[in-house]
């Protein structure tokens, strides 16, 4: 995990291209890399219980009254599962590291709107949670759906997640147009995002 303003130092595939935006901008923030979701995964097992749980859905026919149900357990699944120990440590030093330990913060994933908001206190559970809940997100029913209509599996790739301090953002055209840019997200302490 890295502050946003490191990201120049990183691959736009660890980052997300907006982060790179957010870093010349000088937005304050955490980035977590897709690795350490793919780490979350593997370390409670969860592709192998995903799969079981989706293995009666048939991309060819869906189902989506046994969809719906299937989807709300594969969200409380992600909302549930536990790091390990040296994971939450690593989270919890970076969370100090780039402010964010104290204070109100939102998640979010680059070039997305959807956002999870915390009250943090040290050392940093309630942040932990809000990122799960974003996390959580990608299997949402129409998430699960649109996958499955794509690709023909519910299967995706971790990706990078923005923590950004302070409350979610709202589109501000003027500041879009000032920076040249579709879309620009601000908050009472400024810009948050550009997605």
């Amino acid at each position: 995990m890295f502050r946003i303003a490191e990201a120049a130092a990183h691959p736009a595939t660890e980052t997300g291209q907006e982060t790179q935006r957010l870093a010349a901008q000088g937005v304050p923030g955490l980035v977590i890399p897709p690795d350490f979701e793919e780490a979350y995964y593997r370390g409670g097992n969860l592709p192998e219980q995903l799969r079981r749980l989706f293995s009666t859905v048939n991309p060819a026919r869906i189902d989506e009254d046994a969809l719906e149900p299937l989807a709300a357990r594969a969200q409380a699944l992600i909302r549930t599962t536990y790091l390990l120990d040296d994971a939450v440590q690593a989270f919890y030093r970076a969370l100090g590291t780039a402010g964010l330990d104290v204070g109100e913060l939102h998640a979010r994933r680059p070039g997305t709107l959807s956002t999870e908001s915390a009250q943090v206190t040290p050392p940093g559970t309630a942040a932990l949670h809000a990122v799960k809940r974003l996390w959580a997100q990608d299997w949402v029913f129409d998430a699960v759906l649109a996958r499955l209509d794509d690709s023909g599996s519910v299967a995706l790739e971790a990706r990078p997640t923005l923590l950004i301090p302070g409350p979610p953002g709202w589109p501000d055209t003027e500041r879009a147009a000032v920076l040249g840019v579709p879309t620009a997200l601000v908050s009472p302490l400024g810009l948050v995002g550009l997605p």
